[in-house]
């Protein structure tokens, strides 16, 4: 049996908010946004060749055992790309705040990049969840 992470829920204030930013300025897919339930609204985005969607949700009471994340709680999530330099123009034309490319050297963090896997950028999104971008050598069928 396959376990495969499909679907990660991103903590927001404000769905509509959030859906521009990931759609408009990330260029993720809108999958669906629909009131699933009265009072519960779902928009689900997918980023460009990813198996995994986020989830942006309102109303909806956690499932039983788990727990709500506050809005900007989320952090460290890693998105990969083949040309780090590319992804990271086109989050800076967009009017995405982004760091620099930096890597790991000698004495951690420095910027510009690194050798294979060792590329990264990070910006956060409108309520602060933080993301991380990795520049991998490959596409990940490639792989």
């Amino acid at each position: 049996m396959n376990w495969t992470l499909e679907v990660v829920p991103v903590p927001v204030t404000d769905l509509d908010r959030a859906k521009e930013f990931y759609a408009e300025r990330c260029g993720f897919a809108v999958d669906l946004d629909d009131e699933v339930a009265p009072g519960t609204r779902i928009v689900q985005l997918t980023p460009p060749g990813s198996r995994c969607s986020l989830a942006l949700i309102s109303g909806m009471p956690p499932m039983p055992g788990t727990r709500t994340m506050a809005p900007g709680a989320l952090h460290g999530l890693q998105l990969c790309v083949t040309d780090i330099e590319a992804a990271r123009i086109a989050l800076v034309e967009t009017g995405v705040d982004v760091s620099p490319v930096m890597h790991v050297g000698p004495g951690g963090w420095e910027e510009g990049g690194g050798g294979t896997w060792n590329s990264f950028l990070t910006f956060r999104d409108p309520d602060g969840n933080g993301w991380i971008v990795q520049e991998a050598p490959s596409e990940l069928s490639e792989r």
